[in-house]
């Protein structure tokens, strides 16, 4: 071996750790803590790169002061790049960051483009620092709307992907069915009763928050015990990384049959929740089994996996509270005080987290003094609100910041892991930079992304967490247009030099970037895709709803089309200099696929009042025009990572047994469709490869077909004809969650030249 290959070797697995700023020595436990954060991080780094990154080298430096916010410095010479850091989320987002900047990293849920020099450019970056001492992801839905089905190696680039983004308080909800299994059998809870106890796999986040019981389960122990053992994984690693992870905690949530063991007991049966028909049981804390049944949660939680500092209890996520109108604010503050308490007995030190989404959700309940007497009994700096959906409430303006708890301000954006095109730069970074210079803000100590499911729009996340940390020098530009132009630079890379081009590397630069500002104008200007709850309806799109003739009245999806289809022109044209970055092309496919789904909707509408009017042949060649759209759309789909064949093989590898697999596959299959309750069909709705085909298409198929029949007879009872209608949805929906039909992922050929050819005959049919 050569020697310079030899020394390259040996500095692969060298971390060089700095203690600079301290005046005394280090107790040995606490510089290998150090030692061993830094080695965790630029492993995140190499596992990313898929290969030893000798020429990067970290400096962690340990702060005395336990509330010092964290902060990076990068400086590079030409043999390589220094990052010193005072944690591990400020090391790998400062390397990220920097990076990301000179176009060498772009990584994200559609895949990653990697191009690390060996040597660099000098370089001596400023001291940046974060704007917020927490930055936390992930909302507990996504436990039910993307994570369900994942295996360790998921969860690590998921882990990754945090890291990078300087995540260091990330919630994580996995393995508790282990742990409530244990408890409910101490409180002769049998195994027989909690069969009838758990929600299927793809609902238990709605089942730990106690709005559902035993929906579509039953939940196999083997998937319980993966659980278990993915936790114990998952937590070590974010522990290794310096995350102070959000844990669970008793909410007063038990089953049915606990009413029957302990019948004293003051349980309330709370309301149904949206649309279910099957109520839950909350055990009231002023009962002192309350307190018995959190404190041994805790203890065989912190026995299982390790105590923490965070944990979240959410009793009222959309759930009424059960109180007395004469006593209204006195029980409230009780149920909070309760609560920390029943945390604090067990970890003394803890913060109770909560998630702000009930007091803008239930707002009509939850007014300014139901909010305060909640929070009333509760020691400021052991309560934490997470304030995730201010981009659709602004609660703490109106709850007064919480009265002084620590709370932390974030976004969901993204609502059952649907996946339409959207979110708002501008008032991303208006709204926090709003906060940095507001003087209300009591105990803000956080920013977040709290999305109820991910893999899609990784563009707005990447966005938003660039917004928790200050700009990393002096004068650099932080406007929009100059981010996503280095956001695109590093994601798709230089454009190929071809033969006979016409343009030069620059000019398809520019034509890059101008495409991408009119993608922005037409998209990326909508904080929140209101057209996926329309009237009580579910479904990010006309055609992901289930087929209603009242969809006639909806007016239009937020965005412009014409701006739009002006940046789709415009990237197809440079597409040709990028025919090496699957990352374009997944980028221009999706931008694609929102384009002609909003034009499906606008045909969807057309058709129904055709038949509505008897004009039957008018519509019967409106349903060839958009079958002929699903249809080619859905074959270029299966350009994206994920697809309703993925969704489905995912659960059925998670299984042991043939059957275990027919259910997982049927649980994955219901989640996509029809949820459960009356509400919540097409919630998760995918524009997914096998869903437009598969299932959105049949079922309008099948509404049309039966509209024209109602035509042709001349019905005139409205009533009747939609309560027919959806009879006959219903049931078609139940016999394709029990079809056996085995979908697979096919992968277009030429998917450039299929896109033209939709273009084009979308164009056709608008001709006058």
């Amino acid at each position: 071996m050569k020697a310079k290959q030899c020394i390259k070797l040996c500095l692969a697995a060298f971390i060089f750790i700095s203690l600079a700023g301290c005046d005394k020595v280090q107790p040995k436990s606490e510089t290998n803590s150090l030692e061993l954060q830094a080695l965790a991080a630029h492993q995140v780094l190499e596992r990313l790169a898929q290969k030893p990154l000798p020429q990067i080298k970290f400096s962690l430096v340990n702060s005395e002061q336990e509330e010092v916010i964290d902060w990076y410095q990068v400086s590079a010479q030409q043999d390589g790049l220094t990052v010193a850091a005072n944690s591990a989320s400020a090391l790998t987002y400062g390397t990220y960051r920097y990076l990301k900047k000179i176009g060498a990293m772009s990584v994200s849920w559609e895949g990653s483009r990697i191009d690390i020099p060996e040597q660099f450019s000098p370089y001596s970056g400023d001291k940046t620092s974060a704007n917020f001492k927490l930055r936390s992801y992930l909302n507990v839905c996504a436990y039910g709307y993307s994570t369900p089905w994942w295996q360790w190696q998921r969860w690590q680039q998921e882990i990754d992907w945090m890291a990078i983004h300087g995540v260091n308080n990330p919630v994580a909800m996995e393995g508790q069915e282990y742990v409530w299994q244990a408890l409910w059998q101490e409180f002769d809870i049998s195994d027989e009763e909690l069969t009838r106890y758990f929600s299927g796999p793809a609902f238990t986040p709605w089942h730990r928050m106690g709005n559902v019981e035993a929906h579509r389960g039953v939940l196999p122990q083997s998937w319980i015990n993966k659980k278990h053992q993915l936790q114990v994984r998952i937590l070590a690693r974010m522990r290794e990384l310096g995350m102070d992870p959000v844990l669970p905690a008793f909410a007063g949530y038990v089953p049915k049959a606990f009413l029957a063991k302990f019948p004293q007991a003051k349980i309330y049966t709370m309301e149904p929740w949206s649309g279910f028909d099957k109520e839950t049981y909350w055990l009231d804390p002023a009962d002192p089994l309350f307190a018995q049944v959190a404190k041994r949660f805790l203890e065989i939680y912190n026995h299982t996996y390790g105590e923490g500092k965070y944990y979240l209890s959410d009793s009222f996520n959309e759930m009424k509270p059960p109180v007395s109108v004469d006593k209204r604010y006195e029980e409230l503050a009780h149920y909070g005080e309760a609560i920390y308490q029943s945390i604090h007995q067990v970890v003394p030190n803890a913060t109770w987290v909560m998630q702000g989404w009930m007091f803008g959700a239930d707002k009509d309940f939850w007014d300014h003094q139901s909010i305060a007497a909640f929070l009333s009994k509760v020691p400021n700096e052991q309560a934490m609100v997470h304030d995730i959906g201010n981009d659709r409430y602004q609660v703490w303006q109106g709850a007064n910041a919480f009265h002084n708890k620590q709370w932390v301000y974030g976004f969901i954006h993204n609502y059952g892991a649907s996946n339409p095109i959207y979110g708002d730069f501008t008032f991303y970074q208006q709204q926090v930079d709003g906060l940095l210079s507001a003087n209300n803000t009591g105990q803000l100590n956080g920013f977040g992304a709290f999305p109820e499911g991910i893999d899609n729009n990784s563009v707005v996340y990447d966005f938003m967490y660039d917004l928790a940390w200050q700009k990393d020098n002096a004068g650099e530009q932080n406007d929009v247009a100059t981010w996503l132009n280095r956001h695109t630079a590093a994601r798709y890379g230089k454009p190929e030099q071809l033969e006979e081009a016409s343009l030069t590397v620059v000019q398809v630069e520019q034509k890059l970037q101008h495409a991408w500002q009119l993608i922005a104008q037409s998209v990326y200007g909508t904080k929140y895709w209101q057209s996926r709850w329309w009237q009580g309806s579910a479904g990010a799109y006309l055609l992901f709803k289930r087929p209603n003739v009242n969809l006639t009245q909806f007016v239009d999806h937020p965005g412009d089309m014409l701006t739009l289809k002006q940046g789709i022109t415009a990237l197809l044209a440079v597409s040709p200099y990028y025919q090496q970055s699957p990352l374009f092309l997944q980028d221009l496919v999706d931008f694609y696929r929102h384009y002609v789904t909003m034009h499906i909707d606008k045909k969807i509408q057309q058709t129904i009042k055709l038949y509505q009017q008897g004009n039957s042949s008018l519509a019967d060649e409106q349903v060839r025009f958009i079958t002929e759209l699903v249809n080619g759309l859905d074959l270029l789909l299966g350009i994206q990572p994920q697809s309703l064949a993925t969704w489905l093989d995912d659960a059925r590898q998670y299984a042991t047994s043939p059957d275990e697999a027919n259910y997982f596959i049927s649980n994955a299959k219901a989640q996509v469709t029809i949820w459960g309750g009356d509400s919540l069909k097409d919630y998760a709705s995918k524009a997914w490869q096998g869903m437009y085909k598969d299932f959105y298409l049949p079922r309008w198929h099948l509404f049309f077909e039966q509209l024209k029949q109602h035509a042709q007879r001349k019905d005139t009872s409205e009533q009747q004809n939609s309560q027919t209608l959806e009879k006959a949805l219903i049931t078609w929906e139940k016999n394709w969650l029990a079809d056996s039909v085995h979908y697979r992922q096919t992968i277009p050929q030429q998917p450039v030249v299929l896109m033209k050819s939709l273009l084009e005959m979308l164009a056709e049919q608008e001709k006058p």
